[in-house]
């Protein structure tokens, strides 16, 4: 029963919208949003990568087995082939347009800088006396 539970309550949780069908990491690094998404065997060119709003979609594609694999008789079979797609809620801090995406060894690796907007800053105390108001008598009755 609680595996049931998990598998239907838990992958929905957070950052992914459906269950994990790719490992993916997603951490902060200093200023930046940082995913990681295991795609062992894919080509750069079979994976997708779109963006609407803070809405991020990763989409690949496994090219279909040769004879050879469809005539084996496997033992343990864990790697799979076809299409996958994620969509990941982005934080709206993630600056999107600045966006740096790498691929090498089957490992995509995604940078969201932190939106300047986001990032902390100082505010300078300037010294000096205090500006206040002068009490002004018009309008007052006696």
């Amino acid at each position: 029963m609680n595996r049931v539970f998990e598998q239907s309550v838990v992958p929905g949780f957070g950052w992914g919208s459906q269950p994990a069908t790719e490992p993916m990491d997603i951490y902060m690094e200093g200023d930046n949003y940082i995913l990681e998404m295991a795609l062992p065997g894919f080509r750069p060119d079979a994976v997708e990568i779109s963006c609407e709003g803070n809405q991020l979609t990763i989409r690949g594609e496994q090219p279909p087995e040769t004879q050879a694999q469809q005539n084996r008789r496997y033992l343990v079979r864990e790697r799979t082939a076809g299409r996958f797609e994620r969509t990941i809620t982005l934080p709206p801090e993630a600056a999107v347009d600045q966006a740096q995406a790498h691929y090498e060894h089957g490992l995509l690796r995604l940078v969201f800088p932190k939106a300047e907007h986001a990032k902390p800053r100082r505010i300078n105390l300037s010294r000096g006396q205090s500006q206040q108001q002068p009490a002004t008598t018009a309008g007052r009755s006696r």
